[in-house]
């Protein structure tokens, strides 16, 4: 018997949220459930899922529901490595305070 356990608050919430987006993106282009989540080959179910911010939807159906709505494009900045800071604050603290450039040898046997 598995235990299943809910994510933080925080990741709950980011969840909710994608879901809702989602919903609205498709009832802005006039889509029904059916027929996108035929087009990205899922259930209804799945999608419906999706769309309420249920936290076990694969990242794949996300990605093949915004792809579908044209939103894939928002999704490549999901963890960009350019707005990073926190990542970039960290790499350079790891940078060395000096650089030795190499000496050169006389090897003129």
């Amino acid at each position: 018997m598995g235990t299943t356990s809910l994510p933080p608050l925080e990741v709950a919430s980011a969840v909710k949220q994608l879901g809702e987006n989602i919903r609205l993106a498709r009832i802005r282009r006039r889509v029904s459930q059916e027929e996108l989540a035929q087009a990205c080959n899922i259930t209804r179910k799945t999608l419906y899922a999706l769309e309420k911010g249920a936290p076990g939807t694969t990242i794949s159906t996300v990605f093949a529901v915004l792809w579908k709505l044209g939103l894939l494009n928002t999704a490549t900045a999901l963890a960009d490595p350019e707005v990073d800071e926190h990542g970039k604050i960290l790499e350079a603290a790891r940078r060395p305070k000096r650089v030795r450039h190499p000496v050169d040898s006389d090897n003129d046997f």
